[in-house]
């Protein structure tokens, strides 16, 4: 099943830097890629994209090598700014701390940074002072130049206990494939604690405020919201798909970002969308690959190229392929326990041992990354080396 037709199935509806060096850098980057070179018209739209990035996961991890780490993320930044050719990397996660160490070395690589706080399963009150904290380290981020948006969460549908009843997502999502939920309320629910969310991330920030909502379904009132931000994950092989999907949003006068798009690593994958990752068997123990599906890195790398061509074509502001690297799914001989089938990684996590990563797992270059870095180079003018 498709996240399309899931979401329509279930009805859903940073201190310390001296500012003049960061400044001249962000700066310098922002001509050098001709990112103010295309003025956005009063609709928000463009002759092609503003920002093209990648999402950057900020994590604990499930095991005690696969959380964040300061000198992995540092040589991450360096790929995603060096070799991928991205001019934004939107960086999503949880704690406050890492959340500001990631954005401060993208702003001083040059990166525009997207800040995406993300307390998931947490009370209302906490997921919302999380927020405001990460809030106030994006202003003073932007505050010494950086180039900064901030958004103040994701698909609170999933990520918000008692929206949709459910103790965790996985469960969440479950209730909603069963219909095991008032839809009505679920949107009743959203619309009370969107405008919260909201109004937190302007009482700390004084920058471009977005929310990740679900494409098409979900229904978000984006008067509250500098631009408008979509995880969209649909394939059509006609523009006029695309555009019917996309142009609703377009009616706000507003920039239209897309804060999530992406595929998994298999045959008949970009069908899935973003449900892909519901192809692991999580009941077993270890987790399985569901059925026969066939590894495919060519079918991940030709929907990331087909869908940056087409949002390039629609004039949108922004596109963020989602994502860099996923730690805890990592690539395996045996079709079965290859998690990286299930991952949206432009990248796949090599973990040399079966059952456990050491301290020297690695991650390598899937043909996803290479299709998004031509992409990236080509629009910014660059020969690929």
């Amino acid at each position: 099943m498709s996240r399309e037709r899931f979401l329509a199935g279930a009805g859903a509806a940073v201190a310390g830097i001296a500012a003049g060096p960061l400044l001249a850098q962000g700066q310098a980057d922002a001509r050098q890629r001709g990112e103010s070179a295309q003025p956005e018209r009063a609709d928000g739209r463009r002759s092609s994209l503003a920002h093209r990035g990648v999402c950057y996961e900020i994590a604990d991890g499930e095991t005690p090598h696969t959380g964040w780490e300061a000198h992995r993320m540092r040589e991450d930044l360096r790929v995603i700014k060096e070799e991928l050719h991205a001019t934004s990397v939107q960086i999503w996660g949880s704690g406050v701390e890492r959340l500001s160490a990631t954005a401060r070395e993208a702003a001083e690589r040059g990166l525009a940074v997207w800040l995406q706080p993300r307390l998931g399963d947490c009370p209302e009150r906490e997921i919302l002072e999380h927020l405001a904290a990460a809030g106030e380290e994006a202003e003073r981020l932007r505050r010494q130049g950086a180039r900064v948006h901030l958004s103040v969460g994701c698909e609170f549908w999933l990520y918000v206990p008692g929206i949709v009843p459910g103790d965790d997502a996985l469960e969440r999502v479950r209730n909603m494939l069963d219909g095991n939920y008032d839809r009505e309320k679920t949107q009743r629910r959203l619309d009370r604690f969107i405008p919260r969310a909201a109004r937190t991330g302007r009482s700390v920030f004084d920058g471009r405020l977005t929310y990740a909502a679900a494409a098409p379904e979900d229904k978000v009132d984006w008067s509250l919201f500098d631009i408008v931000s979509l995880d969209y994950y649909a394939y059509h092989r006609r523009r006029a798909d695309y555009v019917r999907d996309l142009e609703p949003f377009r009616r706000w006068g507003k920039p239209v970002a897309i804060a999530e798009f992406g595929c998994c690593t298999y045959k008949g994958a970009a069908r899935d969308g973003g449900m892909g990752w519901y192809s692991v068997d999580f009941e077993k123990n270890p987790p399985e690959i569901k059925g026969d599906l066939r590894r495919s890195e060519r079918e991940q790398a030709r929907y990331l190229s087909h869908s940056l061509a087409v949002f390039e074509a629609l004039g949108l502001y922004a596109a963020m392929a989602f994502s860099f690297v996923s730690p805890d799914a990592p690539h395996r001989p045996e079709r079965r326990y290859d998690m990286d089938m299930a991952s949206y990684g432009l990248v796949k996590s090599i973990w040399k041992t079966r059952d456990k990563p050491t301290p020297a797992w690695h991650w390598e270059r899937k043909e996803g990354f290479h299709a998004v870095a031509a992409h990236f180079a080509h629009a910014a003018g660059r020969a690929r080396p």
